[in-house]
């Protein structure tokens, strides 16, 4: 069957062999993902992807302004382009969680939620991070009722309201500035004096009539009814009235997940890479924001380009350790 995907319409394989060696195993399916996918493909390699998602933060993301070639583009949009680019090299999409990965001798054994076993001669890990949440009372209670993690998700739900976009990194400028679109106000509420957003952002943020900068200022809870109705600053005990919070305050690399394979990381829990995207383990390599490569400067851009090192270092490892076939 042919092979297509899209992040609005998916054609999954029904089957998908088990029993086959496959060269590369790719897990995960955000921009580092799909660029190793893309280039294992180029490379010949029999490949697969299993991911639980598509398209990782990325289909989270509001305006992606810094991708070359694009000047303006919805993250979800972007991940749409992406799946696309894939879909032409027929590349598997296998929406599962991975479980674990094993090597047994010169293969590896990934295991997934599913109850299935893939084995191949190279794994590449483009798992991503995990959004950290806030820690407040009312942040579970209220979750998927005016919390939100997901601007891009959400956005067109607050149309005229008013809302809260808590964090002051690029993930919080991005979102604040695709929400003032729909709403008739947006509140930046950041820890810290200043933002850590990048400048261009910042300009942008400061000089949008409808949103509004609360700095050293932390949310100490969210509360209302049925739905969120508003959200306490700590440092001054004022209720902001609010109908919904989207939470943009970082993330954390899978660790639990790391450790359980015996990967070797640093000490924020980020897989240690060399120039080659090569980990401890032979033959597993890892691209994109949870490795150390990446943990500083989280941009689509780079995520790709480790995907595609990635991929060619998986080739070359084959080449090296089983020939050419």
């Amino acid at each position: 069957m042919a092979f297509k995907i899209s992040f609005r319409r998916m054609e999954l394989t029904k089957s998908i062999e088990t029993k086959k060696i496959y060269d590369v195993i790719i897990v995960g399916g955000g921009p580092a993902g799909i660029a190793a996918g893309i280039y294992a493909a180029r490379y010949m390699l029999s490949t697969i992807i299993i991911t639980k998602d598509k398209g990782g933060q990325m289909s989270e993301a509001g305006y992606v302004e810094n991708y070359p070639g694009i000047k303006s583009i919805l993250g979800p949009n972007l991940v749409d382009k992406f799946y696309d680019h894939l879909g032409e090299y027929r590349v598997p999409v296998i929406l599962d969680e991975v479980l674990d990965v094993k090597k047994n001798e010169s293969l590896f054994n990934v295991l997934t939620s599913s109850g299935k076993n893939f084995k191949s001669k190279t794994v590449i890990l483009a798992l991503g991070v995990i959004r950290k949440k806030l820690g407040v009372p009312g942040e579970e209670e209220f979750s998927g009722r005016g919390v939100s993690y997901c601007a891009p998700c959400d956005a067109p739900l607050y149309k005229d309201k008013i809302v809260a976009v808590i964090g002051g990194g690029n993930s919080a400028a991005s979102a604040a500035l695709l929400l003032a679109d729909y709403a008739k106000k947006v509140y930046l509420v950041h820890r810290r004096e200043k933002l850590k957003a990048q400048p261009f952002y910042v300009r942008k943020l400061t000089t949008h009539p409808k949103i509004q900068l609360i700095l050293k200022s932390n949310v100490a809870e969210i509360g209302g009814t049925k739905t969120v109705e508003w959200i306490k600053i700590k440092e001054t005990g004022e209720k902001i009235r609010v109908n919904g919070v989207f939470i943009e305050i970082g993330s954390d690399p899978p660790k639990e997940f790391f450790k359980k394979i015996g990967i070797e990381v640093n000490e924020k829990g980020y897989v240690k890479v060399g120039p080659d995207q090569s980990t401890n383990i032979p033959g597993l390599f890892a691209a994109g924001d949870c490795t150390t490569a990446c943990n500083m400067f989280k941009q689509i851009i780079t995520a790709a380009a480790q995907g595609a090192v990635a991929a060619d270092s998986a080739y070359r490892y084959i080449l090296e350790k089983f020939g050419k076939e």
